[in-house]
């Protein structure tokens, strides 16, 4: 099978899809065939080295998390999936940018059918991560909450589920993204200059930081208590400022994925999608990722 490899750190230039055996599924696994994986930025600083005091790298690496597929093998013990169910889920092995990953069945839940697959390979690490982000800032109905990067791939479902919520939600975007957020009941505001001043006015009750670089300093500047700021891009600045950093670990569970899942299909959710690129293709996509501003997620489509 063909499966994306890197050998050493580096940038995009490092990634190449090699031709590597088919895993094989044991006791507790199933072997899915991968119809589409999405790509994070985490995934990024990993093969950068960014990350290696943290999460290093042993080479040759794989890389991705987010998966959706068809279930093609079950180890033994697997009662709860067969041959032939279309899935979503995640994998802890950096193996979903591939044809084929095992995946073990509890981080496995049945894709529905009207969840399209690039979404379904979408769910994973970005929505688990926003489901942890809101649900750390303790919204009630009425609250005022901002949002930064409020259309990239986790800012985009976390302003979505905040509203659902029931919270008032100001989204900090670029003005290209103004017309989706409004669309969507969230307030855009534009980054920049006096944006300090605009969030005052606004009174808001919490903050959610999807974006890092100061974001988190600005929170506590405006007198957010800080049990109800959360980052899931600066960790650094949480703990200077005793703020909160839950992101995807505090609920990537496929209990969370299947609610996730279920809201897309009632089109009470929606991830949008920014491109999908082949598997070969995977340097264009973590270029197109490097550029930023991307409103959504960027998908892999093995097959």
């Amino acid at each position: 099978m063909e499966a994306v490899r890197f050998d050493r750190y580096g940038g995009v230039d490092v990634l190449h899809v090699a031709d590597v055996p088919t895993p094989e599924p044991s006791r507790g696994e199933a072997l899915v065939k991968v119809k589409a994986a999405s790509i994070n930025p985490g995934e990024a600083k990993i093969r950068e080295g960014l990350l290696h005091a943290m999460w290093p790298a042993t080479f040759p690496s794989g890389e991705g998390s987010d998966l959706a597929g068809v279930v093609t093998k079950v180890g033994p013990g697997v009662e709860s999936f067969v041959v032939g169910d279309e899935v979503i889920g995640f994998t802890d092995q950096r193996a979903s940018h591939a044809e084929y990953v095992v995946v073990k069945a509890p981080n496995l839940t049945i894709k529905p059918a009207k969840v399209p697959w690039e979404v379904a390979g979408s769910l994973a690490i970005a929505g688990s991560t926003a489901y942890a982000s809101v649900r750390a800032v303790s919204l009630t109905r009425g609250d005022s909450v901002a949002v930064s990067a409020a259309a990239g791939g986790v800012g985009s479902i976390a302003v979505q589920l905040a509203t659902r919520a029931g919270a008032k939600v100001i989204g900090i975007a670029s003005p290209a993204n103004h017309e989706w957020l409004a669309a969507r009941g969230v307030k855009p505001e534009a980054y920049g200059a006096d944006l300090a001043g605009r969030l005052r006015e606004a009174r808001i009750d919490a903050f959610i930081d999807t974006h890092g670089g100061g974001y988190v300093k600005l929170a506590v500047d405006l007198g957010v208590s800080r049990d109800r700021i959360d980052t899931v891009a600066d960790f650094a600045a949480a703990r200077e400022y005793g703020a909160k950093a839950e992101g995807s670990s505090a609920a990537l569970n496929a209990s969370v994925l299947a609610e996730l899942a279920a809201l897309v299909a009632s089109g009470d959710l929606e991830v949008p999608i920014a491109a999908t690129f082949p598997l070969s293709d995977v340097r264009a996509a973590f270029s197109l990722l490097a550029k930023g501003h991307i409103r959504g997620k960027i998908v892999l489509l093995p097959s």
